[in-house]
């Protein structure tokens, strides 16, 4: 085995394999970075150029993108308040207050750091660990991922400050989006006579719209409200290194939890960085001495974010690598550049290709590696976004929106959907209604209705999603976290008057 190990790294420690992982981490940093284009466009865009290269390259190029993605929808949801991609949602809800407050680079700071830790924790959770939660996994089928995504919606409890009820009316929205168009069975629904809705709504432009464009409408607002005469109160673009170790050592319990949340969500069939995102935001403020601090700009908000949704990237190599079974679309997009070398991922690939597997570890150890370094020598420079007037950044960021939007299918009916939505969600907004609910709703309405119907097709019994011993804990855990969320907020109120 060490042999093998060896073999991949001196594969992977080549200038070559070492250039493309560079390249891979920078653009997909850059895209991670950019409203709507998302980690998935990212490897997409790269796909093509793996035709010809050889399995170790196309396959380091390609977690070079995955690692930078990731870790690059810190800058937009820090700088902006808008993610970059839908796996960093929970970071804005502490990045940008933090930004705001005057310490982008800090904000900046402890993100980078902790998505570095999360990829490093999963890789070790990877090669230790992987065989054990593949066999895990096996075990998740239909009533089990049903009842993970129910357990998934109900932390709208959690981040819902206060609003249970709105919360829940948003995730419900969310839901009600995706019935959109055909169901399972051919029948079509709630298209009003549109052939442009016989599809339903794509999640990008959706996401955009609700998050971006109406987080821009909001921006507009202010400036009509100041009259366009203050600049953004962000304008510290120092990078405050010692104080940045100061508060990652503080948040070392918090790390190894939300790396290991993203590493075992990552490494479930149908889940993805998402789920690992809010879950491990959800149990960070549960855990906290402090909850009320979160969404006002606390350290452990953006660690707990930005270091799960890292993890996925060795997580989700997991069911990859060991079953065949992609947990997400950039997995399966990864497996297609296996496939395409003539490797079929699967048990027998680890006997097969052992050096190929080695060089998967290796690439992202090294992506890891690079990712944090680029991050930290170019930080000043997003920090910068900061300057930029609100009168130029908010057309601009529009723009690339709706390029974002129309980009995923070249059709100018996403570009509509993204205004409506964003007139929605302003709409929304203004109401105290959070936003983040109806995202998660539409993110996980249709695999829940795929995997609840494939449930009650092999089963019609309904008492069977509490008899199997896996999906009655997550449904106990769904229950139990809405009762302790609301003992929670009683509490963080209870606190509140008696200090006032």
């Amino acid at each position: 085995m060490t042999h093998f190990f060896l073999q991949a790294l001196a594969e992977v420690g080549s200038p070559s394999v070492l250039g493309l992982i560079i390249v891979g981490v920078l653009f997909g940093i850059i895209g991670g970075s950019i409203p709507g284009f998302t980690v998935t466009m990212a490897i997409l865009v790269v796909f093509p150029f793996t035709f010809a290269m050889d399995p170790v390259s196309g396959v380091s190029l390609m977690i070079g993108v995955f690692v930078g993605g990731y870790s690059g929808g810190i800058v937009s949801g820090v700088m902006l308040g808008i993610p970059g991609t839908p796996s960093s949602i929970t970071t804005v809800y502490d990045g940008y207050p933090m930004a705001q407050r005057g310490e982008p680079g800090r904000a900046l700071g402890i993100g980078i750091v902790a998505s570095f830790l999360g990829t490093l924790i999963s890789v070790a959770v990877l090669v230790f660990f992987g065989p054990l939660i593949a066999g895990f996994s096996m075990n998740f089928r239909p009533w089990e991922i049903t009842a993970l995504i129910v357990f998934a919606l109900t932390l709208v409890a959690g981040l819902s400050n206060g609003a249970l009820l709105k919360g829940l009316l948003a995730a419900a929205i969310g839901l009600l989006i995706t019935t959109v168009g055909y169901d399972r069975n051919s029948n079509l629904r709630f298209d009003f006579g549109l052939p442009a809705l016989s599809s339903g709504f794509e999640i990008l432009p959706v996401m955009i719209g609700v998050f971006a464009f109406s987080q821009l409408l909001g921006n507009i607002e202010k400036l009509r409200d100041e009259k366009g005469g203050k600049p953004p109160v962000n304008t510290d673009v120092a990078i405050p290194y010692r104080r940045i170790l100061k508060d990652m050592g503080a948040q070392k319990l918090n790390t190894l939890r939300s790396s290991l949340i993203g590493s075992l969500i990552g490494a479930l069939p149908g889940t993805g960085g998402t789920v690992a995102n809010f879950v491990s935001y959800d149990q960070a403020r549960k855990f906290s001495r402090e909850p009320e601090t979160f969404g006002k700009g606390t350290p452990s908000g953006i660690v707990a974010s930005e270091a799960s949704n890292s993890a996925v990237a060795g997580g989700a190599f997991v069911p990859t690598l060991a079953l065949g079974i992609p947990g997400d679309l950039p997995m399966a997009i990864m497996m297609g550049v296996l496939i395409l070398h003539g490797i079929t991922p699967g048990p027998l690939m680890f006997e097969q290709n052992p050096v190929l597997v080695g060089a998967i570890y290796v690439s992202l150890m090294v992506g890891a590696v690079v990712m944090v370094l680029c991050n930290l020598m170019l930080m000043r420079w997003f920090a910068k976004i900061a300057l930029i007037p609100q009168q130029v950044l908010v057309p601009v960021v529009l723009m690339l929106c709706a390029i974002g939007a129309y980009a995923l299918n070249n059709n100018l009916f996403d570009i509509w959907v993204l205004f409506i939505f964003g007139v929605v969600g302003y709409l929304l907004w203004k109401a105290e209604m959070p936003l983040t609910p109806l995202i998660l709703g539409v993110v996980l309405g249709d695999n829940l209705e795929r995997q609840l119907f494939r449930a009650l097709e092999l089963d019609a019994n309904w008492l069977t999603f509490l008899t199997r011993p896996l999906s009655a804990l997550f449904l106990a855990l769904a229950v139990a976290s809405i009762l302790f969320s609301l003992y929670q907020d009683r509490k963080v109120r209870a606190r509140a008057a008696n200090t006032a």
